[in-house]
């Protein structure tokens, strides 16, 4: 795993202007990443969301939750969608998002006011909806970006922003690229 500095509180606030100033409407996908095994990640240009699968060749399925009664994978938790600016000021490098173990990575005002639970993503061919379970920082994040980075991103305004990030499901499988617009539909 690359060493990067974490960044300190002071440091972390002086980016939210950058991540505020997300596009509202329509962004972009700036990285999508497959995770096949834990601790594992795969860099993709292209993937395919799928309704029961999720991100094709991710281990979201087989690797089960916490959440669930029977440990199996929650339903609501297909996808983990994060703000590539977020992202950008916390890991500093592009080489350091794929860490923080998200799918995918928009260019995009991923707040809670923006994207409120059952909003809906066009992205490619597929499309994505918003689910009500909160995506939270857990100690791997703290161990790669900082216990200030934890608790930035899991603050008030954190939260509100959703700097770290939201969970989604697949409503319409489709094939996705690097570089596809997302866009919010009705």
């Amino acid at each position: 795993m690359p060493t990067m500095r974490h960044l300190t509180t002071t440091e972390l606030e002086a980016g939210l202007s950058e991540i505020r100033n997300a596009p509202k409407d329509a962004g972009t996908v700036q990285l999508i990443v497959r995770r096949p095994r834990t601790e594992e990640r795969e860099v993709l240009d292209e993937a395919n969301l799928d309704l029961v699968h999720g991100l094709v060749g991710d281990n979201w399925k087989t690797r089960g939750s916490g959440r669930t009664d029977d440990g199996s994978a929650h339903p609501d938790m297909q996808l983990n969608v994060m703000s590539a600016r977020a992202i950008a000021l916390i890991a500093q490098a592009k080489e350091n998002w794929a860490l923080a173990g998200d799918q995918l990575y928009l260019d995009l005002d991923l707040s809670a006011d923006n994207l409120p639970v059952g909003s809906r993503l066009m992205i490619g061919s597929a499309v994505i909806e918003v689910t009500p379970p909160p995506h939270t920082g857990c100690r791997k994040f703290v161990s790669r970006f900082g216990l200030e980075a934890m608790t930035f991103v899991n603050s008030e305004l954190g939260r509100e922003l959703r700097l770290r990030g939201l969970n989604a499901k697949v409503i319409q499988s489709g094939t996705i690229r690097v570089g596809d617009e997302v866009r919010k539909v009705s």
